[in-house]
């Protein structure tokens, strides 16, 4: 199995390296939110408010699952690159078959919950009375799509694993043209308001997953994963000692924006209407940290696999410096022009104005992620997943839920709610840098300082 000059993160231009690999799984992960937005946006203009809750509440469970397959399956992407940094590239296929056995188990496990659990899902939630109904259904029917949404984050994982971003970007694309005629089909010409976007969903993710296939098969030579790779073996326990702390670590942070949305909730239609749609917008905001994140593991992997430590932590000072870069510059559009941004979700003015002050409240949180991301998928890339889950349960646990419940309790207004994000961030990676003067102790914040303005000049 041969890796072309991009995909070979062990030697060339650093930064031109991350970008190549960076830019393609930031557009995966742009045309993948955008289902979600898509269904909140159409429903907002033809369905009904009641609807709109519902889908503001009920996407929030399928992020939340999704997220934790994307954080786990990030196991996969790690051991890959690392097979390929240390020239052992014939342990791929069992890899794969084990991967494919053990995310299969997973699925079902996720329908059964969702298909069977909505209900009581939505009342958990609570929210609100007039939307209840509607926010099961939704829950409901994506749960009965959800082996498409775990293979294709699976697959994604895998091609990004072998230096391949590119690939995902393609597929992606097509399925979220599909989703978007889906939507204003099944809502604005049939009216099925909330059953209509999760169909368009659903239907959009099976299609990405038909093309996946298909590329893996074409473009990627050397992959053969035979009937006795698939089961549980060896390969089945790194991925679990990998990827369990990462789901973790995910499931909580997800956790505790559910837990928000719950609290935000309590307050009315209004609000919950209005915090569904800022967190559409955050999912647009937050998905190059979480870019960076990936592409650093990958490339921390592939190099600590190939016993270049000193290129792996390069690669992580550089990743800081790019994400603060354009941290900076999307915390700027959300802080100025969130408002307008709002407004395309819906018609109703109170629901958009509460939706721009829970955004300016979370803005922060565009610049304080660019470091933790990129410090977290160096770990990442060591393994150091333990950590990674860690560091994410102090700061749920003991900034982010505790501030936006005080908040809540005070009627402190959506704005300083939506501040818990930034607080828990900041907190978090002061956590990452003690840590990191532990585990690499030749990295300083000086040199990260120096290396962000250093990094200014070339952009």
């Amino acid at each position: 199995m041969e890796q072309d000059s991009l995909s070979d993160f062990t030697v060339g231009n650093i930064p031109k390296k991350i970008l190549a690999f960076m830019l393609p799984v930031l557009g995966a992960l742009i045309l993948q939110a955008a289902y979600g937005a898509v269904d909140l946006l159409v429903v907002g203009q033809f369905g009904t408010t009641a609807g709109l809750s519902g889908v503001s509440t009920g996407s929030q469970i399928l992020n939340l699952i999704t997220l934790v397959v994307t954080g786990s399956s990030m196991a996969v992407t790690v051991l890959i690159s690392r097979y390929l940094g240390e020239n052992r590239a014939d342990r791929i296929n069992r890899l794969l078959g084990a991967a494919f056995t053990l995310y299969g188990l997973v699925a079902i496990i996720l329908f059964i919950l969702m298909f069977f659990g909505a209900l009581p899902i939505t009342y958990l939630m609570q929210a609100p009375k007039e939307a209840v109904d509607l926010t099961a259904q939704y829950i409901r029917i994506c749960g009965s799509g959800i082996f498409f949404i775990v293979a294709y984050n699976l697959l994604s994982a895998i091609f990004r694993g072998l230096g391949d971003s590119r690939s995902p970007l393609i597929f992606v694309g097509i399925a979220c043209i599909i989703n978007i005629i889906g939507d204003l089909y099944f809502v604005a010409v049939l009216h099925m308001n909330v059953a209509g976007a999760a169909l368009a969903t659903v239907l959009a993710q099976a299609v990405s997953v038909v093309f996946a296939i298909g590329l893996l098969k074409r473009r990627v030579a050397g992959i053969e994963v035979k009937r006795k790779d698939f089961g549980f073996n060896e390969e089945t326990v790194h991925i679990l000692k990998i990827g369990i702390p990462l789901a973790l670590q995910d499931l909580l942070t997800q956790i505790s924006f559910v837990i928000v949305c719950a609290f935000v909730n309590s307050l009315g239609l209004t609000a919950s209407s209005g915090y569904g749609i800022a967190c559409k917008i955050i999912n647009f905001a937050m998905l190059l940290p979480s870019a960076l994140m990936q592409s650093n593991a990958a490339f921390v992997s592939m190099n600590v696999g190939a016993k270049k430590e000193d290129r792996a932590s390069q690669g992580t000072k550089i990743s800081i410096a790019i994400g603060l870069v354009f941290g900076c510059l999307v915390f700027l559009c959300v802080w100025f022009f969130g408002d307008k941004m709002c407004a395309l979700f819906t018609k109703e003015t109170r629901v958009s104005q509460s939706a721009f002050q829970y955004l300016r409240g979370f803005s922060f949180e565009t610049i304080v992620t660019a470091i933790l991301f990129s410090l977290l998928g160096y770990f990442n890339g060591h393994e150091r997943t333990l950590w990674s889950m860690t560091q994410g349960i102090l700061q749920t646990f003991l900034v982010r839920i505790p501030f936006a419940y005080f908040m809540t309790i005070q009627q402190a207004g959506l704005f300083m709610i939506g501040l818990a994000s930034p607080l828990a961030t900041t907190f978090g990676v002061l956590l990452n840098l003690v840590y990191l003067f532990r585990f690499r102790k030749q990295i300083s914040l000086t040199k990260l300082v120096l290396q962000f303005f250093r990094f200014s000049v070339y952009l």
